[in-house]
């Protein structure tokens, strides 16, 4: 299934910032930083579409992940950082990314 055009960008710098592939460690804050800009339905969109891309061991981290940022788990403001700057590093807007483009 295609992503709308928005979500398939958000997909495309994840790739650039994680070239390698989302380690498991961030998955929890990766789905945390896109829940506060994204709602809960893309957000689970991009976690469908990364999880169908990847290996079994590593869709179940993404399920248990996108559990844990929706019950309310919070991750570590270091994580966040962390991962925002690799975000960062493959394009993604500092700001909220314009559902415009």
């Amino acid at each position: 299934m295609a992503l709308p055009p928005l979500l398939d960008k958000i997909v495309s710098w994840l790739r650039a910032g994680y070239p390698e592939g989302v380690p498991e460690h961030d998955y929890l804050p990766l789905f945390a930083l896109l829940g506060s800009q994204l709602t809960d339905a893309e957000v689970a969109l991009i976690a469908d579409h990364l999880a169908s891309e990847s290996k079994p061991e590593s869709a179940e981290a993404i399920r248990r992940a996108i559990s844990a940022a929706t019950t309310n788990q919070h991750p570590g403001d270091a994580d966040v950082a962390r991962v925002r700057s690799r975000l960062a590093a493959g394009g993604w807007p500092l700001a909220a990314p314009d559902r415009d483009a």
